[in-house]
């Protein structure tokens, strides 16, 4: 069975939210990630604990599966689910001040397009590895990242785009955030969107899917 900690990460991983939960049907009738945090608290583990080496891990492993099309959207949905299932019990704890983000990552689909599924995605799957996302929404222009990172001035910014018609658009706003703020890194990634152009752009990084804006943050939290 592992360890309740382990199974907490599983419960993540397998998008198992609670024990009434029939998906997925190999844990039908088992505690989810309701109950175990619950039990995992009134034994001792700490907040922190819980969510670093339970449901991060268990969103690590299914950014990586998701990477590798071995799971698809619905998983994804699923193991968000149970993540926010358990963190409803972690977060009075961590408005104690007993827990720190890793990082603020804000992110947004740039002005003039309204897909929001890849960023709705990267957004889970970020929030599921320990920062703190400030999401805001779609057909986002440049001034609303500058009025945020103005606010958030040590975050990482994350630019989404799906139409090949506002790939302009994307280029505009990190020429637009790099005036203003010179040294802010800017994360980009979208069907479109390839390492080419985001060198073309300036804009730091190009991720292909959700993990990989996880990998350019941590790396860039090692560095500093």
């Amino acid at each position: 069975m592992g360890t309740l900690i382990e199974r907490i990460s599983d419960c993540i991983e397998f998008g198992k939210i609670n024990k009434a939960a029939p998906y997925p049907p190999n844990m039908k009738d088992q505690d989810g990630a309701d109950e175990l945090t619950i039990q995992a608290l009134a034994e001792g583990f700490t907040a922190n604990d819980i969510l670093s080496k339970g449901l991060i891990i268990g969103m690590e492993k299914v950014g990586v599966k998701f990477r590798e099309n071995k799971v698809f959207v619905p998983q994804v949905l699923m193991s968000a689910k149970a993540m926010n299932t358990a963190m409803a019990h972690l977060k009075p704890l961590f408005a104690e001040g007993n827990t720190e983000k890793k990082g603020i990552f804000i992110i947004g689909t740039v002005a003039g397009d309204l897909h929001d599924i890849g960023k709705n995605l990267v957004s889970m799957i970020v929030e599921g590895n320990g920062y703190e996302v400030i999401d805001l929404g779609t057909d986002v222009p440049a001034k609303k990242f500058i009025d945020t990172i103005e606010q958030f001035p040590k975050a990482i910014v994350g630019l989404s785009s799906l139409l090949t018609t506002t790939m302009a658009s994307m280029e505009n706003i990190v020429k637009e955030i790099k005036t203003v703020y010179p040294n802010q890194k800017v994360t980009i990634g979208g069907a479109p969107i390839t390492q080419d152009f985001c060198e073309k752009i300036g804009a730091d990084n190009f991720s292909a899917d959700p993990q990989g804006v996880v990998e350019y943050m941590n790396n860039l939290r090692k560095s500093a």
